[in-house]
């Protein structure tokens, strides 16, 4: 079976919504983003309610785009009666010295040509498709009551067409305002289209101010847009993704739920943003894990709430799922894992609010016990087992990847300690920076000449394509040369897409692709100077994004995309594969 997301992604960096190329809302969670759904037909086409525009008619062709540069996505209808275009977008511009960003889904309606027949409707639901608001007309509203705030929408449509679902002529621009809180209370056709030049010069402006490469530049300006907006800027905390319990492929259980703060894939997110020079992004989210941190003692779970929350316990929901493919799940049980990695990632994050010219060093000198205490916990967890990048539920090992991370972590340790002048954790640093190595070349496997997965361990995993990213391994070296071998016999599919690992998980064996896998490998590719190879990694991996661009979490050999979309892992390992590739770097990111 081959699945693709027919969907785009709108949002303002409060809220998301995922909407089809049908211009149905399928997706969108307020007042955050792992909040109940307000629209949740993704997961359950009656209990997730509607926000639709469609043709009246029964025959239709539409086509779905995005306003260049910008998160404001545009589908259009070509029916009999004429040609109709749905503008949808989230307010987000500078205003009054902080940006403006409501609780707020603009959609306008446009007729193009002739007079296109059109339905609107619009059911939200709460509480995870459980409760069904009463509804009360007001004079050019629509008010939603008993969810957990105002809910209105506010339009210049036929307030009973909208209610009863009835067809009518687009006879000029309809304006629909969806408000979660604060309701629209200015002119409605005046206030949306200042809100929509606004929103479209800041982000045009945003990408104007990013570094991009020379080569694959649409592909990486969509996925630095598409990163933007899974950072909660109310904290700074990054999403991995802002849906739950898409399959990781058919009928196989792998249904998590994302939106939630892992500190691993927040450090690739802010990689990508060092890439592209966009630091706002990198200072905020060290404020989240400032906030952290302050409220631990002993470790650092490997994922959190957009707050901070600790505590994230998973449950299921009474719905159809997503081409009832079960369970759905609200939570992820693996904020009680131990992942000890997370504090050379940590570290990682934090070297260039201490070493890069162009920040302020000394904003953060009060923060130096945080870079103190991460070198501590690694000192503490060098000896200790986790459940390791893929977040195994019923095993540990010593993973290979989070040995990676530990000398890596103790090599920006070492380098932050120089430039405060810390003689005595740069010295601390230099020994576990040699005790990690130790660990890592434990994993070695003589017979492949390649690391394994974990001490002990027979099986490979698509994680230590970064020994040679990160430099462990020397690219030009023929260690590398073989470990990279040993990874494309084992993990390499027939279409050329990189596998996590090589052998069964608590699930049985994965049967798609993760993704990011198959850009680490270009990027690998791109440091040991097999140029050609890694573009065709690259142009591989790209077959699976959908008709905007988007990459899902996973993908088939038949480029289906399956996981939670679009997924911030594929989209990070996108840019920097590509930035790998197009400075053809002899350095490392970070080191």
């Amino acid at each position: 079976m081959t699945n693709t997301y027919s969907m785009g992604l709108v949002g303002n960096c409060s809220f998301l919504a995922h909407i089809d190329t049908e211009a149905r809302v399928q997706w969108m969670c307020m007042p955050r983003f792992d909040s109940s759904f307000v629209f949740g037909g993704l997961l359950d086409n009656k209990k997730g309610g509607e926000f639709s525009i469609l043709p009246a008619d029964e025959y239709f062709s539409s086509r779905q785009y995005y306003v260049k540069n910008t998160n404001i996505l545009r589908t259009e209808f070509d029916t009999g009666g004429g040609v109709v275009r749905i503008t949808d977008f989230a307010p987000r511009f500078y205003h009054f010295e902080r940006y403006f960003k409501p609780l707020m889904l603009v959609r306008k309606i446009e007729p193009l040509s002739g007079e296109p027949v059109v339905r609107v409707a619009c059911s939200p639901r709460g509480e995870y498709g459980a409760m069904e608001p009463q509804t009360v007309v007001g004079s050019n509203h629509i008010r939603y009551l008993n969810l957990q705030s105002q809910v209105r929408l506010t339009t210049d449509v036929p307030l009973n067409y909208v209610l009863e679902n009835l067809a009518f002529v687009l006879s000029g621009v309809r304006y629909c305002v969806f408000t979660y809180g604060e309701p629209l209370e200015a002119p409605l056709a005046s206030t949306a289209e200042d809100f929509l030049q606004k929103t479209e010069r800041y982000w045009s402006d945003w990408v104007k101010a990013t570094s991009i490469p020379a080569l694959y530049q649409e592909e990486v300006i969509r996925s630095a847009l598409v990163l933007k907006l899974h950072q909660y800027e109310d904290t700074g905390g990054i999403i991995a993704a802002g849906t739950t319990s898409l399959p990781e492929c058919e009928d196989a259980g792998r249904n998590w739920d994302y939106r939630y703060c892992w500190i691993r894939d927040s450090f690739y997110t802010l990689n990508a943003f060092n890439n592209i020079g966009h630091f706002e992004e990198l200072e905020k989210f060290f404020h989240y894990i400032q906030n952290v941190v302050l409220n631990e003692n002993e470790f650092i779970q490997p994922v959190y709430g957009l707050s901070g929350e600790k505590a994230l316990p998973e449950y299921e929901l009474s719905l159809d799922g997503y081409k009832n493919n079960h369970p759905v799940r609200a939570g992820n049980n693996a904020y009680l894992q131990r992942q000890n990695d997370v504090y050379g990632q940590l570290l990682a994050c934090l070297l260039p609010l201490y070493t890069d010219p162009r920040l302020d060093r000394e904003r953060h000198r009060k923060q130096y016990r945080l870079v103190q205490w991460l070198a501590d916990r690694i000192e503490k967890t060098m000896d200790l087992p986790d459940a390791g990048i893929w977040e195994y539920r019923s095993s540990q090992q010593f993973h290979c990847y989070t040995y990676l991370f530990h000398w890596a972590g103790s090599k920006a340790a070492f380098k932050i300690a120089r430039a405060m002048n810390d003689d005595a954790l740069a010295a601390k640093a230099r020994e576990l920076e040699q005790a990690s190595a130790r660990k890592i070349e434990e994993c070695f496997n003589e017979r492949v000449g390649g690391y394994a997965q974990a001490i002990g361990s027979k099986g490979f995993d698509a994680s230590t394509l970064q020994l040679v990213t990160m430099r462990y391994l020397d690219p030009a070296s023929p260690k590398a040369s073989c470990h990279m071998a040993a990874l494309e016999a084992s993990l390499k599919t027939r279409s050329g897409l990189i596998n996590r690992y090589s052998q069964a998980d608590d699930l049985g064996l994965p049967q798609t692709s993760f993704l990011v896998c198959s850009f680490w490998y270009a990027e690998a590719l791109a440091c040991m100077g097999r140029l050609d190879q890694a573009a065709a990694a690259i142009e591989r991996a790209l077959q699976c994004a959908n008709h905007l661009g988007l990459l899902s979490e996973d993908a088939d050999e038949s480029n289906g995309q399956w996981g939670n979309f679009p997924q911030t892992y594929s989209h990070v390992g996108l840019v920097n594969a590509v930035y790998r590739l197009a400075n053809k770097l002899e350095r490392p990111i970070f080191f």
